[in-house]
């Protein structure tokens, strides 16, 4: 049986030419007790659908019901949590629920509401934090208070608007598991808004694509016995078949084609050497020992005494390689990468770059951040001249600006060159940030989570963009990621960090999938579950602060 219905509804905001449709022709019927995921893009429409179900919103025109009735406002029976947590932060965790049941049931007697309050608590694993504060609270502990407050108001439907986004990913995991136990035990229509593949296969008993102009994509049935455990998918036929038909159909409908090829690199010279198309792709040449880290130690003075984060870090990482160092937060990833860059000093030990000790800043390693840094008054273009200009000073202006356009087209900004760093998104910023790192032509490549702040499916994006630029220069590249997806699908080699503090290199896996790489490609060579089910495995040893002994692995690039 239907619960909510949409009958070719339309939405467009402004009106004349500054009308935009969001959503056109939707027609969906949501079933009695089913998990649906909806499934797209940033910029797809998911909001505004979940928006016009929770009656937040009126479609332009259709329309939509629930229980064939047709939606005219918000309601009790229709519990909406949304990405952020919209707490009251004066009031303790049982007072952020308990207001829910203030506004719906008002004549509701005082015990009665508070044994409801505590028992929600309870159910999503807050009941030892009853009496805090949001401000005393994790990201995922609101995120929590959140799914409690909705489902004290025991709506009929969950309309989930991408709740889990905000969360690192052990958090995340765990949040939607008590979500699937909730939906389970309870049987409500649940509706989830996401942009996470893995995520919808886990939860849905039905995914629906979005596609980028507004309308609805194709279905995609879920025929997994539940309940589905994320350690068994990685050997599991069928999720690894749904996970190769979603991405490769989102891919084909959100990605946009790479860049036609409409100009060269200039054959001028950095004051550290290289270009001449960066020496022709660097040739095959793999010097052993381009980079090494020896006996690397990070010790930081604490009231209570040093404290040791990394601990006798060592590795050789042969010329154009492309090393993945992943492992839990707080792991010191990103103090290696900083130390690399010259930007954090080395407490022990050393690194050397092409035969000398890394020392300061220097922009033979050229840093892509998690956020890019730009000059927000600045266009692109002018963001990407800064070092341009210091790195080329012998290139004529012309020469320069061949070199700024040629990065800026490989990553897909070709008409947006001229556009300020304020006007662009998220994800087009990070392009630029990925196009001044490579224009530098540096000896050496540093990534720190560049891809953190973006939506799955941009990160897939960007990821493809930042194969086809590495593939075009072969420079030696270190990326810092959480995602284990990311770490195979770009390295040669995986390297794996123990937890910290005293946290070192516990595992290294050489990963030989073909280049180039695309991820539809990757998903069905016989071989990359296998990789990332190692990945996986070793995370999972580390779980939640673990500190099992590290295993002794070979240091030397092979």
């Amino acid at each position: 049986m239907s619960i909510l219905k949409f009958e070719n509804v339309s939405k467009s905001y402004g009106e004349g030419l500054h009308k935009a449709d969001v959503l056109k022709n939707i027609n969906l019927d949501v079933k009695e007790g089913e998990f649906l995921v909806l499934l797209g893009f940033s910029g797809t429409g998911k909001t505004t659908l979940i928006n016009l179900m929770a009656g937040l919103e009126k479609p332009s025109s259709g329309k939509v019901t629930f229980k064939d009735a047709e939606i005219a406002g918000p309601g009790p029976e229709r519990g909406v949590i949304f990405q952020n947590y919209s707490l009251m932060p004066w009031l303790t965790v049982a007072g952020n629920v308990q207001l829910a049941l203030d506004s719906v049931f008002p004549k509701m007697p005082k015990d009665e509401k508070a044994q409801k309050v505590a028992h929600f608590v309870k159910m999503v694993g807050l009941g030892h934090a009853m009496t805090r504060r949001p401000a005393e609270l994790s990201g995922g502990m609101r995120q929590r208070v959140n799914v409690a407050r909705a489902l004290a108001m025991n709506p009929e439907v969950l309309l989930l608007d991408e709740p889990l986004s905000a969360l690192d990913a052990l958090t995340r995991a765990n949040l939607a598991d008590e979500i699937e136990h909730i939906w389970d035990a309870d049987k409500k229509t649940c509706v989830l808004i996401t942009n996470d593949v893995d995520e919808a296969i886990i939860l849905a008993d039905r995914i629906i694509a979005l596609n980028p102009d507004g309308t609805l994509g194709d279905e995609f049935s879920v025929d997994i016995a539940r309940p589905r455990e994320r350690s068994e998918m990685n050997n599991h036929d069928g999720f690894k078949k749904l996970r190769a038909d979603v991405t490769k159909y989102l891919m084909d409908k959100g990605i946009a084609s790479k860049v036609a090829e409409t100009r060269h690199l200039p054959d001028v010279t950095p004051i550290h050497g290289l270009p001449a198309a960066v020496a022709k792709a660097q040739e095959s040449a793999r010097d052993d020992g381009f980079l090494t880290f020896s006996g690397l130690h990070k010790i930081y003075p604490t009231p209570k005494g040093p404290l040791t984060v990394v601990e006798d870090f060592n590795l050789k990482v042969n010329k154009g390689e492309f090393i993945s160092l992943i492992g839990h937060s707080g792991c010191g990833k990103s103090t290696v990468l900083t130390m690399a860059a010259g930007l954090n000093p080395i407490s022990k030990g050393a690194i050397r770059l092409d035969g000398w000790d890394v020392q300061g800043a220097d922009p033979e390693r050229a840093v892509v951040f998690q956020s890019p840094n730009l000059f927000p008054w600045l266009s692109a273009k002018e963001n990407v001249a800064i070092g341009v200009d210091k790195v080329y000073p012998k290139a004529s202006q012309a020469e320069r600006q061949d070199v700024i356009e040629y990065y800026l087209e490989r990553v897909g900004l070709a008409d947006s060159m001229d556009k300020s760093a304020s006007s662009m998104s998220n994800g087009m910023k990070q392009r630029v940030g990925i196009a001044r790192a490579f224009a530098l032509s540096p000896k050496l490549l540093l990534l720190d989570e560049p891809f953190g702040m973006l939506d799955s499916l941009t990160r897939w994006e960007l990821q493809e963009v930042l194969m086809e630029v590495w593939s075009r220069t072969k420079v030696t590249a270190i990326c810092v990621t959480h995602d284990v997806d990311e770490a195979i699908l770009l390295a040669d080699r995986v390297v794996m960090m123990t937890n910290g503090p005293q946290a070192t290199i516990g595992k290294i896996t050489d990963v030989k999938l073909p280049r180039p790489r695309t991820r539809k490609a990757l998903l069905q060579h016989p071989d990359y579950y296998n990789y990332r089910q190692e990945v996986l495995d070793f995370l999972e040893e580390y779980e939640h602060g673990a500190k099992p002994k590290p295993k002794p692995q070979s240091i030397a690039a092979e």
